[in-house]
Protein backbone atom coordinates (compact mmCIF):
# COMPACT_ATOMS: atom_id res chain seq x y z
CA UNK A 1 0.00 0.00 0.00
CA UNK A 2 1.29 3.35 -0.77
CA UNK A 3 0.93 6.57 0.64
CA UNK A 4 2.70 9.16 -1.31
CA UNK A 5 1.13 11.93 -3.09
CA UNK A 6 1.75 14.53 -4.88
CA UNK A 7 -1.07 17.65 -4.18
CA UNK A 8 -4.01 15.67 -2.41
CA UNK A 9 -7.65 17.40 -2.72
CA UNK A 10 -9.05 18.00 0.88
CA UNK A 11 -12.24 17.43 2.07
CA UNK A 12 -14.09 20.14 4.42
CA UNK A 13 -17.12 20.25 6.40
CA UNK A 14 -20.52 21.64 4.66
CA UNK A 15 -21.73 23.63 7.57
CA UNK A 16 -24.43 26.72 7.94
CA UNK A 17 -25.14 26.68 4.13
CA UNK A 18 -21.31 26.44 2.91
CA UNK A 19 -18.16 24.65 2.68
CA UNK A 20 -15.90 24.85 5.91
CA UNK A 21 -12.51 24.23 6.90
CA UNK A 22 -13.10 24.03 9.99
CA UNK A 23 -11.18 24.64 13.27
CA UNK A 24 -10.00 21.21 14.29
CA UNK A 25 -6.72 20.44 12.99
CA UNK A 26 -6.68 16.52 12.57
CA UNK A 27 -6.74 15.05 9.36
CA UNK A 28 -7.01 11.67 7.50
CA UNK A 29 -6.40 10.01 4.06
CA UNK A 30 -8.25 9.20 2.09
CA UNK A 31 -7.97 5.70 -0.30
CA UNK A 32 -9.14 3.99 -3.29
CA UNK A 33 -8.88 0.84 -2.48
CA UNK A 34 -8.44 -0.66 -5.98
CA UNK A 35 -5.43 1.08 -5.87
CA UNK A 36 -4.34 1.48 -2.65
CA UNK A 37 -3.61 5.22 -3.05
CA UNK A 38 -4.45 7.90 -0.85
CA UNK A 39 -6.72 10.62 -3.16
CA UNK A 40 -7.89 12.99 -0.49
CA UNK A 41 -7.24 14.58 2.49
CA UNK A 42 -10.01 14.79 4.64
CA UNK A 43 -10.66 17.55 7.74
CA UNK A 44 -11.96 16.14 11.35
CA UNK A 45 -14.09 18.48 13.21
CA UNK A 46 -13.50 19.19 16.91
CA UNK A 47 -15.34 19.80 19.99
CA UNK A 48 -15.85 23.78 18.37
CA UNK A 49 -17.20 22.93 15.13
CA UNK A 50 -19.51 20.33 16.49
CA UNK A 51 -20.96 23.24 18.52
CA UNK A 52 -20.98 25.97 15.62
CA UNK A 53 -23.06 23.13 13.28
CA UNK A 54 -25.18 22.25 15.97
CA UNK A 55 -26.20 25.77 16.99
CA UNK A 56 -26.67 26.64 13.60
CA UNK A 57 -29.31 23.58 13.17
CA UNK A 58 -31.10 24.89 16.02
CA UNK A 59 -31.57 27.79 14.70
CA UNK A 60 -32.32 26.58 10.95
CA UNK A 61 -34.77 23.92 12.70
CA UNK A 62 -37.14 26.97 14.49
CA UNK A 63 -37.53 28.21 11.07
CA UNK A 64 -38.02 24.98 8.95
CA UNK A 65 -40.30 23.67 11.25
CA UNK A 66 -42.92 26.54 10.60
CA UNK A 67 -42.30 27.02 6.72
CA UNK A 68 -45.15 25.16 4.73
CA UNK A 69 -45.96 21.61 3.57
CA UNK A 70 -45.95 22.96 0.06
CA UNK A 71 -43.05 24.69 0.73
CA UNK A 72 -40.69 21.61 1.98
CA UNK A 73 -42.07 19.62 -0.76
CA UNK A 74 -40.79 22.26 -3.36
CA UNK A 75 -37.18 21.91 -1.93
CA UNK A 76 -37.73 17.53 -1.76
CA UNK A 77 -38.96 17.52 -5.40
CA UNK A 78 -36.19 19.55 -6.35
CA UNK A 79 -33.74 17.72 -4.73
CA UNK A 80 -34.65 14.94 -6.29
CA UNK A 81 -34.67 16.31 -9.65
CA UNK A 82 -31.13 16.95 -8.84
CA UNK A 83 -29.75 13.77 -7.23
CA UNK A 84 -31.35 12.28 -10.18
CA UNK A 85 -29.33 14.51 -12.81
CA UNK A 86 -26.03 14.06 -11.14
CA UNK A 87 -26.26 9.82 -10.70
CA UNK A 88 -23.13 9.35 -12.76
CA UNK A 89 -20.85 11.91 -10.79
CA UNK A 90 -22.21 10.62 -7.52
CA UNK A 91 -21.66 7.01 -8.69
CA UNK A 92 -18.25 8.19 -9.52
CA UNK A 93 -17.28 9.35 -6.34
CA UNK A 94 -19.13 6.37 -4.44
CA UNK A 95 -16.75 3.69 -6.53
CA UNK A 96 -13.45 5.80 -6.10
CA UNK A 97 -13.72 5.70 -2.54
CA UNK A 98 -15.76 2.61 -1.81
CA UNK A 99 -14.32 0.04 -4.53
CA UNK A 100 -17.66 -1.12 -5.61
CA UNK A 101 -18.28 -1.20 -9.39
CA UNK A 102 -20.19 1.68 -11.04
CA UNK A 103 -23.49 -0.05 -11.90
CA UNK A 104 -23.87 -1.21 -8.63
CA UNK A 105 -23.31 2.56 -6.82
CA UNK A 106 -25.82 3.52 -9.20
CA UNK A 107 -28.07 1.14 -7.71
CA UNK A 108 -27.40 2.47 -4.21
CA UNK A 109 -28.47 5.85 -5.57
CA UNK A 110 -31.60 4.76 -7.37
CA UNK A 111 -33.02 3.10 -3.78
CA UNK A 112 -32.10 6.38 -1.70
CA UNK A 113 -34.03 8.18 -4.59
CA UNK A 114 -37.04 6.17 -3.53
CA UNK A 115 -36.94 7.37 -0.31
CA UNK A 116 -36.77 11.05 -1.38
CA UNK A 117 -39.79 10.48 -3.77
CA UNK A 118 -41.38 9.16 -0.37
CA UNK A 119 -40.53 11.88 1.43
CA UNK A 120 -41.99 14.22 -1.56
CA UNK A 121 -45.64 12.76 0.17
CA UNK A 122 -45.15 14.24 3.27
CA UNK A 123 -48.27 16.41 3.47
CA UNK A 124 -50.42 12.98 2.98
CA UNK A 125 -47.88 11.39 5.53
CA UNK A 126 -48.61 14.04 8.19
CA UNK A 127 -52.21 14.20 8.22
CA UNK A 128 -53.67 14.67 11.36
CA UNK A 129 -56.67 12.78 13.13
CA UNK A 130 -60.26 14.81 13.97
CA UNK A 131 -62.80 13.47 16.70
CA UNK A 132 -65.66 16.04 16.36
CA UNK A 133 -67.84 15.89 19.63
CA UNK A 134 -65.90 13.65 22.05
CA UNK A 135 -67.96 15.56 25.04
CA UNK A 136 -70.47 17.95 25.18
CA UNK A 137 -69.29 20.73 23.01
CA UNK A 138 -65.80 19.19 22.94
CA UNK A 139 -63.42 17.79 20.00
CA UNK A 140 -59.87 16.17 19.96
CA UNK A 141 -57.33 16.32 17.55
CA UNK A 142 -54.01 15.26 16.76
CA UNK A 143 -50.92 15.81 14.61
CA UNK A 144 -47.35 15.31 14.36
CA UNK A 145 -44.84 18.21 15.05
CA UNK A 146 -40.49 17.54 14.12
CA UNK A 147 -38.31 16.75 17.08
CA UNK A 148 -35.89 19.79 16.18
CA UNK A 149 -32.41 19.03 15.77
CA UNK A 150 -31.56 15.61 14.54
CA UNK A 151 -28.11 13.81 13.61
CA UNK A 152 -27.45 10.52 11.30
CA UNK A 153 -24.27 8.70 11.80
CA UNK A 154 -23.72 6.57 8.61
CA UNK A 155 -21.41 3.62 7.32
CA UNK A 156 -18.86 3.46 4.66
CA UNK A 157 -20.69 0.25 2.48
CA UNK A 158 -23.91 2.89 1.36
CA UNK A 159 -22.26 6.49 0.99
CA UNK A 160 -25.15 7.60 -0.43
CA UNK A 161 -28.06 5.43 -0.08
CA UNK A 162 -28.36 5.56 4.03
CA UNK A 163 -27.97 9.13 3.97
CA UNK A 164 -31.13 9.55 1.75
CA UNK A 165 -32.91 6.76 3.89
CA UNK A 166 -32.43 9.46 6.83
CA UNK A 167 -32.45 12.84 5.63
CA UNK A 168 -34.93 13.02 3.26
CA UNK A 169 -37.60 11.68 6.17
CA UNK A 170 -35.80 13.99 8.78
CA UNK A 171 -35.87 17.39 6.87
CA UNK A 172 -39.27 16.59 5.15
CA UNK A 173 -40.84 15.98 8.89
CA UNK A 174 -39.39 19.86 9.76
CA UNK A 175 -36.13 19.09 11.27
CA UNK A 176 -32.47 19.71 10.48
CA UNK A 177 -29.87 17.78 10.08
CA UNK A 178 -26.86 17.25 11.04
CA UNK A 179 -24.95 14.18 8.82
CA UNK A 180 -21.58 12.67 10.25
CA UNK A 181 -20.32 10.32 7.25
CA UNK A 182 -17.83 7.58 7.22
CA UNK A 183 -14.24 9.21 7.17
CA UNK A 184 -13.69 6.52 4.18
CA UNK A 185 -15.98 7.69 1.69
CA UNK A 186 -16.71 11.46 2.17
CA UNK A 187 -17.08 13.02 -1.35
CA UNK A 188 -20.28 11.51 -1.90
CA UNK A 189 -22.08 12.67 1.01
CA UNK A 190 -20.46 16.41 -0.09
CA UNK A 191 -21.96 16.33 -3.14
CA UNK A 192 -25.11 15.85 -1.80
CA UNK A 193 -24.82 18.84 0.85
CA UNK A 194 -24.00 21.00 -1.78
CA UNK A 195 -27.58 19.53 -4.45
CA UNK A 196 -29.50 20.34 -1.01
CA UNK A 197 -27.85 23.66 -1.32
CA UNK A 198 -29.35 23.94 -4.89
CA UNK A 199 -32.81 23.12 -4.56
CA UNK A 200 -33.16 25.58 -2.01
CA UNK A 201 -33.28 24.46 1.73
CA UNK A 202 -32.40 26.69 3.65
CA UNK A 203 -28.72 27.29 5.18
CA UNK A 204 -28.67 24.76 8.44
CA UNK A 205 -31.10 22.17 7.56
CA UNK A 206 -29.04 20.14 6.40
CA UNK A 207 -24.96 20.28 7.18
CA UNK A 208 -22.30 17.45 6.89
CA UNK A 209 -20.30 17.09 9.88
CA UNK A 210 -16.73 14.89 9.43
CA UNK A 211 -14.83 13.01 12.23
CA UNK A 212 -14.08 10.47 14.42
CA UNK A 213 -14.83 8.97 17.94
CA UNK A 214 -15.18 11.95 19.22
CA UNK A 215 -17.27 13.43 16.80
CA UNK A 216 -19.72 10.82 17.46
CA UNK A 217 -19.63 11.26 21.16
CA UNK A 218 -20.24 14.80 20.82
CA UNK A 219 -23.52 14.08 18.76
CA UNK A 220 -24.68 11.70 20.82
CA UNK A 221 -24.64 13.99 24.59
CA UNK A 222 -25.22 17.67 22.97
CA UNK A 223 -27.70 18.92 24.89
CA UNK A 224 -29.53 20.54 21.92
CA UNK A 225 -29.36 17.23 19.46
CA UNK A 226 -32.85 15.49 20.21
CA UNK A 227 -32.20 12.27 17.85
CA UNK A 228 -29.97 10.34 16.44
CA UNK A 229 -30.16 7.38 13.29
CA UNK A 230 -27.26 4.78 13.62
CA UNK A 231 -26.33 2.50 10.64
CA UNK A 232 -23.25 0.56 11.53
CA UNK A 233 -21.62 -2.78 13.59
CA UNK A 234 -23.73 -4.10 16.18
CA UNK A 235 -21.38 -3.16 19.00
CA UNK A 236 -21.27 0.51 17.99
CA UNK A 237 -24.86 0.51 17.63
CA UNK A 238 -25.58 -0.70 20.92
CA UNK A 239 -22.85 1.68 22.14
CA UNK A 240 -25.01 4.70 20.67
CA UNK A 241 -28.34 3.54 21.76
CA UNK A 242 -27.03 3.04 25.41
CA UNK A 243 -25.25 6.88 25.27
CA UNK A 244 -27.60 8.22 23.32
CA UNK A 245 -30.32 7.41 25.88
CA UNK A 246 -28.92 8.17 28.67
CA UNK A 247 -28.66 11.81 27.41
CA UNK A 248 -32.82 12.19 26.83
CA UNK A 249 -32.36 11.35 22.92
CA UNK A 250 -34.78 9.17 20.48
CA UNK A 251 -32.73 6.64 19.13
CA UNK A 252 -32.96 3.91 16.22
CA UNK A 253 -29.55 2.10 15.72
CA UNK A 254 -29.05 -0.39 13.01
CA UNK A 255 -26.42 -2.85 14.10
CA UNK A 256 -24.41 -5.71 12.45
CA UNK A 257 -26.07 -9.15 10.54
CA UNK A 258 -25.28 -12.90 10.06
CA UNK A 259 -28.24 -13.56 7.02
CA UNK A 260 -28.70 -16.78 6.27
CA UNK A 261 -30.67 -18.33 2.84
CA UNK A 262 -32.11 -21.79 3.01
CA UNK A 263 -32.20 -23.73 -0.22
CA UNK A 264 -34.64 -26.32 0.13
CA UNK A 265 -34.27 -29.53 -2.34
CA UNK A 266 -37.43 -28.29 -4.20
CA UNK A 267 -35.80 -25.22 -5.20
CA UNK A 268 -34.92 -24.05 -8.67
CA UNK A 269 -30.81 -24.84 -7.62
CA UNK A 270 -29.51 -22.89 -10.54
CA UNK A 271 -31.80 -19.83 -9.92
CA UNK A 272 -30.95 -20.35 -5.83
CA UNK A 273 -27.28 -20.63 -7.26
CA UNK A 274 -27.36 -17.21 -9.51
CA UNK A 275 -28.93 -15.58 -6.51
CA UNK A 276 -26.46 -16.39 -3.63
CA UNK A 277 -23.54 -15.68 -5.74
CA UNK A 278 -24.91 -12.22 -6.53
CA UNK A 279 -25.93 -11.59 -2.99
CA UNK A 280 -22.69 -13.26 -1.06
CA UNK A 281 -20.13 -11.10 -3.84
CA UNK A 282 -22.25 -8.33 -4.79
CA UNK A 283 -20.34 -4.89 -3.39
CA UNK A 284 -17.73 -7.14 -2.00
CA UNK A 285 -20.15 -9.13 0.57
CA UNK A 286 -19.98 -5.73 2.18
CA UNK A 287 -23.64 -5.34 2.72
CA UNK A 288 -25.87 -5.56 6.20
CA UNK A 289 -28.21 -7.46 3.96
CA UNK A 290 -25.46 -9.59 2.02
CA UNK A 291 -25.97 -13.38 2.05
CA UNK A 292 -23.31 -14.93 3.80
CA UNK A 293 -24.58 -18.26 4.98
CA UNK A 294 -26.34 -20.69 2.73
CA UNK A 295 -28.33 -23.58 4.82
CA UNK A 296 -28.08 -26.53 2.26
CA UNK A 297 -31.65 -28.81 2.96
CA UNK A 298 -30.82 -32.47 2.83
CA UNK A 299 -30.37 -33.57 -1.04
CA UNK A 300 -29.63 -30.00 -2.23
CA UNK A 301 -26.29 -29.23 -0.59
CA UNK A 302 -23.88 -31.33 -3.00
CA UNK A 303 -25.55 -29.93 -6.14
CA UNK A 304 -25.41 -26.53 -4.41
CA UNK A 305 -22.08 -26.18 -3.83
CA UNK A 306 -21.31 -27.43 -7.28
CA UNK A 307 -23.15 -24.54 -8.65
CA UNK A 308 -22.32 -22.21 -6.72
CA UNK A 309 -18.58 -23.03 -7.10
CA UNK A 310 -19.07 -22.88 -10.81
CA UNK A 311 -20.38 -18.65 -10.01
CA UNK A 312 -18.03 -17.59 -7.75
CA UNK A 313 -14.87 -18.65 -10.24
CA UNK A 314 -16.55 -17.12 -12.86
CA UNK A 315 -17.21 -13.40 -11.12
CA UNK A 316 -15.21 -10.53 -12.47
CA UNK A 317 -13.09 -9.01 -10.05
CA UNK A 318 -11.52 -5.42 -11.07
CA UNK A 319 -11.50 -1.59 -10.55
CA UNK A 320 -15.42 -0.39 -10.03
CA UNK A 321 -15.02 1.78 -13.04
CA UNK A 322 -13.69 -0.51 -15.52
CA UNK A 323 -16.80 -2.23 -17.77
CA UNK A 324 -17.99 -5.41 -17.17
CA UNK A 325 -16.25 -6.06 -13.60
CA UNK A 326 -18.96 -7.26 -11.21
CA UNK A 327 -17.12 -6.99 -7.91
CA UNK A 328 -14.43 -4.97 -6.63
CA UNK A 329 -12.13 -4.82 -3.50
CA UNK A 330 -13.02 -4.29 -0.11
CA UNK A 331 -12.96 -0.53 1.50
CA UNK A 332 -9.20 -1.09 3.54
CA UNK A 333 -5.74 -3.44 3.96
CA UNK A 334 -7.62 -4.44 7.69
CA UNK A 335 -10.95 -5.15 6.12
CA UNK A 336 -8.54 -7.46 3.94
CA UNK A 337 -6.49 -9.30 6.38
CA UNK A 338 -9.64 -9.56 8.91
CA UNK A 339 -11.64 -11.66 6.09
CA UNK A 340 -8.36 -13.26 5.73
CA UNK A 341 -7.82 -14.01 9.31
CA UNK A 342 -11.64 -15.78 9.66
CA UNK A 343 -11.19 -17.91 6.29
CA UNK A 344 -8.27 -19.56 7.54
CA UNK A 345 -9.38 -20.12 10.47
CA UNK A 346 -11.84 -22.13 9.41
CA UNK A 347 -9.81 -23.88 7.17
CA UNK A 348 -7.46 -24.78 10.27
CA UNK A 349 -10.73 -26.19 12.00
CA UNK A 350 -11.84 -28.48 9.17
CA UNK A 351 -13.74 -26.51 6.65
CA UNK A 352 -13.90 -27.43 3.10
CA UNK A 353 -12.45 -24.82 0.69
CA UNK A 354 -14.58 -25.03 -2.08
CA UNK A 355 -12.98 -21.39 -3.91
CA UNK A 356 -10.57 -19.86 -1.95
CA UNK A 357 -9.87 -15.97 -2.57
CA UNK A 358 -7.27 -14.99 -0.31
CA UNK A 359 -4.38 -14.71 -2.57
CA UNK A 360 -6.48 -12.55 -5.41
CA UNK A 361 -4.18 -10.56 -7.37
CA UNK A 362 -5.71 -8.14 -10.04
CA UNK A 363 -3.29 -7.37 -12.70
CA UNK A 364 -2.18 -3.74 -12.80
CA UNK A 365 -3.58 -3.26 -9.42
CA UNK A 366 -1.43 -5.05 -7.16
CA UNK A 367 -1.74 -2.05 -4.13
CA UNK A 368 -4.99 -2.67 -3.78
CA UNK A 369 -7.25 -4.54 -1.41
CA UNK A 370 -8.42 -7.42 -2.88
CA UNK A 371 -10.02 -10.72 -1.94
CA UNK A 372 -11.58 -12.61 -4.83
CA UNK A 373 -15.06 -14.93 -4.04
CA UNK A 374 -14.86 -16.98 -1.41
CA UNK A 375 -16.89 -20.50 -0.92
CA UNK A 376 -16.32 -22.82 2.20
CA UNK A 377 -18.60 -25.70 2.59
CA UNK A 378 -19.37 -27.86 5.89
CA UNK A 379 -19.17 -24.73 8.38
CA UNK A 380 -19.51 -25.74 12.05
CA UNK A 381 -21.70 -23.05 13.80
CA UNK A 382 -18.91 -22.59 16.91
CA UNK A 383 -16.45 -21.54 14.06
CA UNK A 384 -15.69 -17.97 13.52
CA UNK A 385 -16.43 -18.04 9.82
CA UNK A 386 -20.18 -18.58 10.94
CA UNK A 387 -20.36 -16.20 14.22
CA UNK A 388 -18.98 -13.01 13.12
CA UNK A 389 -19.97 -10.93 10.59
CA UNK A 390 -17.31 -11.37 8.29
CA UNK A 391 -18.64 -8.49 5.78
CA UNK A 392 -16.26 -9.90 2.98
CA UNK A 393 -17.24 -11.40 -0.63
CA UNK A 394 -17.06 -14.96 1.83
CA UNK A 395 -20.41 -17.49 1.47
CA UNK A 396 -20.33 -20.21 4.44
CA UNK A 397 -22.27 -23.25 3.93
CA UNK A 398 -24.07 -25.03 6.47
CA UNK A 399 -25.81 -28.58 6.02
CA UNK A 400 -29.10 -29.33 7.77
CA UNK A 401 -31.35 -32.21 7.40
CA UNK A 402 -34.57 -30.34 7.06
CA UNK A 403 -36.41 -26.97 6.66
CA UNK A 404 -37.28 -27.39 11.03
CA UNK A 405 -33.48 -27.39 11.66
CA UNK A 406 -32.95 -24.55 9.25
CA UNK A 407 -35.21 -22.19 10.86
CA UNK A 408 -33.78 -23.08 14.39
CA UNK A 409 -30.44 -22.31 13.21
CA UNK A 410 -31.54 -18.90 12.01
CA UNK A 411 -33.29 -18.46 15.40
CA UNK A 412 -30.56 -19.34 17.60
CA UNK A 413 -28.40 -16.92 15.72
CA UNK A 414 -27.63 -13.81 17.70
CA UNK A 415 -28.66 -11.61 14.68
CA UNK A 416 -32.13 -10.80 13.25
CA UNK A 417 -31.50 -8.38 10.14
CA UNK A 418 -32.44 -10.49 6.56
CA UNK A 419 -33.11 -14.08 5.67
CA UNK A 420 -34.30 -15.84 2.44
CA UNK A 421 -35.98 -19.21 1.32
CA UNK A 422 -35.26 -20.75 -1.68
CA UNK A 423 -38.38 -23.63 -2.77
CA UNK A 424 -41.14 -24.03 -5.03
CA UNK A 425 -43.47 -25.03 -1.88
CA UNK A 426 -46.06 -22.55 -0.66
CA UNK A 427 -46.30 -24.34 2.51
CA UNK A 428 -42.40 -24.91 2.94
CA UNK A 429 -42.60 -20.58 2.12
CA UNK A 430 -45.31 -19.62 4.73
CA UNK A 431 -43.82 -22.01 7.06
CA UNK A 432 -40.48 -19.71 6.98
CA UNK A 433 -41.85 -16.82 7.34
CA UNK A 434 -43.87 -17.45 9.99
CA UNK A 435 -41.50 -19.02 12.26
CA UNK A 436 -38.22 -17.55 11.51
CA UNK A 437 -37.30 -14.66 13.94
CA UNK A 438 -36.17 -12.32 11.59
CA UNK A 439 -37.31 -8.91 10.82
CA UNK A 440 -36.94 -8.76 6.71
CA UNK A 441 -37.65 -12.01 4.99
CA UNK A 442 -37.46 -12.86 1.41
CA UNK A 443 -39.13 -15.70 -0.78
CA UNK A 444 -36.88 -16.38 -3.72
CA UNK A 445 -35.65 -13.33 -3.27
CA UNK A 446 -32.08 -13.18 -1.24
CA UNK A 447 -32.05 -9.41 -0.60
CA UNK A 448 -35.55 -8.13 0.93
CA UNK A 449 -34.88 -4.67 1.54
CA UNK A 450 -38.04 -3.08 1.67
CA UNK A 451 -39.43 -0.65 -0.84
CA UNK A 452 -39.39 3.46 0.42
CA UNK A 453 -42.99 3.02 1.38
CA UNK A 454 -42.35 -0.12 4.19
CA UNK A 455 -39.39 0.31 6.92
CA UNK A 456 -36.05 -1.08 6.75
CA UNK A 457 -34.87 -3.15 9.94
CA UNK A 458 -34.23 -6.29 11.85
CA UNK A 459 -34.79 -7.79 15.31
CA UNK A 460 -32.94 -8.63 17.91
CA UNK A 461 -29.21 -7.80 17.94
CA UNK A 462 -29.55 -6.00 14.52
CA UNK A 463 -31.55 -3.28 15.82
CA UNK A 464 -31.50 -0.62 19.10
CA UNK A 465 -34.39 1.01 19.79
CA UNK A 466 -38.23 0.72 18.25
CA UNK A 467 -38.16 2.15 15.17
CA UNK A 468 -37.42 0.78 12.16
CA UNK A 469 -36.11 3.66 9.30
CA UNK A 470 -37.20 5.17 6.36
CA UNK A 471 -41.14 4.45 5.54
CA UNK A 472 -44.21 4.91 8.34
CA UNK A 473 -41.75 4.44 11.01
CA UNK A 474 -39.44 6.68 9.91
CA UNK A 475 -42.25 9.68 9.70
CA UNK A 476 -42.93 8.33 13.31
CA UNK A 477 -39.30 8.52 14.51
CA UNK A 478 -38.68 11.99 13.32
CA UNK A 479 -41.93 13.34 14.84
CA UNK A 480 -43.55 13.39 18.00
CA UNK A 481 -47.59 13.50 18.30
CA UNK A 482 -49.80 15.99 19.90
CA UNK A 483 -53.26 15.84 21.18
CA UNK A 484 -55.60 19.47 21.28
CA UNK A 485 -58.89 18.95 23.38
CA UNK A 486 -60.61 22.03 22.42
CA UNK A 487 -63.65 23.44 23.87
CA UNK A 488 -65.52 27.31 22.25
CA UNK A 489 -68.38 27.59 24.28
CA UNK A 490 -70.94 30.16 23.92
CA UNK A 491 -70.60 32.89 25.71
CA UNK A 492 -74.23 31.82 27.61
CA UNK A 493 -72.72 28.33 28.30
CA UNK A 494 -69.44 29.44 29.44
CA UNK A 495 -69.85 27.36 32.61
CA UNK A 496 -70.47 23.86 33.75
CA UNK A 497 -67.12 23.40 35.18
CA UNK A 498 -67.20 20.23 37.60
CA UNK A 499 -64.45 19.29 40.33
CA UNK A 500 -65.36 15.69 38.98
CA UNK A 501 -62.98 14.06 36.32
CA UNK A 502 -64.68 15.31 33.06
CA UNK A 503 -66.49 12.58 31.21
CA UNK A 504 -69.16 13.49 29.00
Amino acid sequence: MSTSTTTLTQINHFIDGAESRGEGEQTRPVFNPATGQVTAELRLANEADLNTAVAAAKKAAESWGDISLAKRTGVLFKFRELVAAHVDELAELITAEHGKVISDAKGEIGRGLEVIEFACGIPQLLKGDYSDQVSTGIDVFSFREPLGVVAGITPFNFPVMVPLWMAPMAIATGNAFILKPSERDPSAPMLLARLWKQAGLPDGVFQVLHGGKETVDGLLTHPDVDGISFVGSTPIAQYVHETATKHGKRVQALGGAKNHAIVMPDADLDNAADHLAAAAFGSAGERCMAISVAVAVGDAAELLVKKVQERALAVKVGNGTEPGAEMGPVITPASKERIVRIVTEAETAGAAMVVDGRDLVVPGHEEGFWVGPTVIDHVKTEMSAYTEEIFGPVLVVVRVADLEEGIALINANPYGNGTAIFTSSGANARKFQRSVTVGMVGINVPLPVPVAYHSFGGWKNSLFGDKHIYGPEGVSFYTRGKVITSRWPEPTHASGASYNFPSN
